[in-house]
């Protein structure tokens, strides 16, 4: 597995491609490809192409698309899942589906960067069932069972 590249491919003309801002930059900055702006309302979700698809170089990685955080913290704007996950046998466009948390409406422009693509490891252990598991300290204790 070559893990010096990434093969991307654009779908569209008007396609960016994925850029880390920094050297320092964990992800790369994913952009809407739209032909013009498209607003999202209080409490609404749209799903924006990127005009952009992608080779994972084997089943060991996959693609996780995460919010960018300077659109989620001062526009309440994050991805409607949480967090993407692109499988490595996936060929399609990277679609992103942006939800509005915020009371504001908000536009995205042509071309804004709407996201981040991680690129990391996939562990895949062999499942095996068992009628009990090994003890710890904590247990079954769930939520706040750690601390206040």
């Amino acid at each position: 597995m070559n893990l010096e590249k990434l093969l991307i491919q654009r779908l569209t003309p008007t396609a960016l491609p994925p850029v880390r801002a920094t050297e320092g930059s964990a992800g790369y900055d994913l952009f809407a490809d739209i032909a013009e702006p498209v607003t999202i309302e209080p409490g609404e979700t749209v799903l924006l192409g990127t005009g952009i698809a992608m080779a994972l170089p084997g089943p060991e990685l996959v693609g996780l698309v995460f919010a960018r955080s300077g659109l989620g913290v001062k526009h309440g704007i994050v991805p409607a899942n949480a967090v993407g996950v692109v499988d490595s046998d996936y060929r399609g466009e990277l679609r992103v589906g942006l939800h509005n948390h915020s009371q504001e409406r908000y536009t995205v422009q042509p071309q804004d960067r709407i996201a981040q693509l991680l690129i990391l490891p996939v562990v895949t252990p062999r499942l095996e069932e068992t009628e009990t598991l090994p003890d710890t300290t904590r247990a079954s204790g769930g939520w706040g069972s750690t601390g206040r």
